[in-house]
């Protein structure tokens, strides 16, 4: 199969972009209806904080560690040796069942041990509610890894838009769900949501997964050596992301214990920060991945390294200045997509302290996946894993003092930031080393562009804000949508006008070499 060129690689980027955008925007709605019908506190936050429990774990057997695992010996496999596919394919999906089916039922058994030992609500109706909550929504972890394994299939025969739409099918049924069903249901109504957006997301891919030659039938031969290569470099992944998801579940449990509301602020400030962060960020890694697997097969490193190279400017490109404008007009946001009903101005305002703390390591994290992805494509799993070990013990270090000083639940954001900017730079000098010295010249040069570009979009967005008072306690309403909409749009017109001045070209790229300009 040839080797998409870089050319088709931002295609593909620009098309997941914009399928993640429409995601992100269904998922604002989502939690704008969850937070005006249930508010953003009680039972809220034992909501918020059950739905963590299986996304996090989703990171071991979906997205995170598995698809790590898997895509770069599925990718080099369709290069070399394409009937080998689908027995790997299914081997995977058999596995998935293996481990996931008794683990599902034990957690139904011991599901209040295991909430006690993850959650940390002083009050005893908030642990039983969440022991009930847990026993259902436990189930989804099921229905994301298969979706998971479907998507890296589908990405690794470079096909993004059906995989990129998926995302969008779990938001409308949690929506729909909640809205027609919450008087009957209360907070099960979200429950009712999850599961069937969850089957929903399976079937959706299941004619483009099929439509290659793939199956579900069960294979049960494990003695397959890339399926074995793939557990050898599952268990070394999935240790790293568990990692991850115990410091992820530390901090709720940090939360939890903190002032009523701290919960619920953490997961909605993570929902509009993960909104660059999808956009931008997950979609150039998914698209990229893939690439610098086959390159590394092909035994390509000056290729890698040109992909690296791209990814990082890229990412620079369109992080930074994501960060800054959701950073300046980010009560606005969070006050136009929540504030109604039982969420009032005084969670906006929580939600944007801690969501101003997440966003100074937007860069940073998006950057740091994308390095840990390229380690993965070179089967180096032992970098990412003590790296990993460095930024989660950091994070909790740092979690553990500062929720104590008046920045609370915010202090959490600013731990996980200053933990994974500082692992992005020992990313960075062990990526150096491994396939050659890095166009840094080039990478400075780019981040000095971004920084003089981002100058005029803040005084706009300042300006602006000054001229409108503060509008965002009004809540929800067409003045503050309007006003959003046209500062958001002179902000990004702005950007783009400042890059194209500056060769800032975020779009097309004429040649592919080395040191090639972004």
């Amino acid at each position: 199969m040839e080797e998409p060129s870089i050319r088709h690689s931002t295609a593909s980027t620009i098309i997941v972009m914009v399928c993640t955008f429409l995601s992100r925007l269904f998922g604002f709605v989502r939690i704008a209806v969850v937070g005006a019908i249930f508010g953003a506190s009680g039972e809220a936050d034992v909501l918020n904080a059950v739905f963590t429990i299986p996304n996090n774990l989703r990171k071991l057997m979906a997205e995170g560690a598995l698809s790590s695992a898997f895509i770069p010996v599925l990718s080099k496999s369709i290069v070399q040796n394409p009937t080998q596919t689908r027995r790997i394919v299914q081997n995977i999906l058999s596995f998935q069942g293996l481990v996931l089916v008794p683990m599902l039922i034990l957690s139904v058994v011991f599901a209040h041990p295991i909430v006690k030992v993850l959650l940390d609500f002083p009050e005893l109706d908030r642990t039983l509610l969440s022991t009930k909550l847990f026993q259902w929504m436990i189930h989804y972890l099921l229905l994301v890894s298969i979706s998971a394994v479907l998507m890296g299939v589908l990405n690794a025969h470079h096909q993004f838009l059906i995989p990129a739409v998926t995302p969008i099918l779990f938001s409308v049924f949690v929506i729909s769900s909640v809205l027609l069903l919450w008087k009957q249901l209360g907070i099960f109504s979200m429950v009712v949501g999850v599961l069937v957006g969850g089957i929903a997301q399976v079937l959706f891919q299941l004619p483009q997964f099929f439509s290659h030659g793939y199956t579900l039938r069960p294979d049960l031969r494990f003695n397959n050596p890339p399926f074995r290569q793939i557990l050898r470099q599952w268990a070394p992944v999935v240790l790293t992301a568990s990692i991850y998801t115990i410091n992820e579940q530390i901090a709720i449990r940090f939360a939890t214990a903190l002032e009523d509301g701290s919960t619920s602020a953490m997961s909605n400030a993570l929902v509009f920060w993960q909104l660059p962060f999808g956009i931008f960020s997950a979609s150039v890694t998914t698209v990229l991945f893939p690439r610098m697997s086959r390159q590394a097969g092909a035994s390509d490193f000056q290729g890698v390294r040109r992909t690296v190279e791209y990814g990082f400017r890229y990412l620079i490109i369109l992080l930074i200045p994501s960060a800054l404008i959701l950073s300046l007009l980010g009560k606005e946001v969070i006050a136009v997509a929540m504030q109604r009903r039982n969420f009032t101005s005084t969670h906006t305002l929580l939600t944007y302290n801690v969501l101003v703390g997440f966003n100074v390591g937007l860069l940073s994290v998006g950057a740091f996946n994308f390095f840990q992805r390229f380690f993965y494509s070179l089967d180096d799993y032992k970098t990412p894993l003590q790296t990993a070990l460095f930024v989660c013990g950091l994070d909790i270090v740092l979690s553990y003092i500062l929720k104590e000083t008046p920045l609370r639940v915010s202090g959490l954001a600013y731990a996980n930031s200053i933990a994974f900017t500082l692992g992005l730079f020992i990313m960075y000098v062990k990526t150096d080393r491994k396939i050659g010295p890095l166009d840094l010249q080039g990478i400075l040069k780019t981040l000095w562009k971004v920084g003089l570009a981002c100058i005029p979009v803040t005084a706009l967005c300042m300006l602006a804000k000054l001229y409108m008072g503060e509008l965002w306690k009004e809540g929800s309403s067409l003045r503050g949508l309007g006003f959003l909409l046209l500062t958001g749009m002179g902000a990004g017109s702005l950007l783009l006008g400042m890059y194209k001045a500056l060769g800032i070209d975020i779009v097309r790229l004429r040649k592919e070499k080395p040191g090639m300009e972004v």
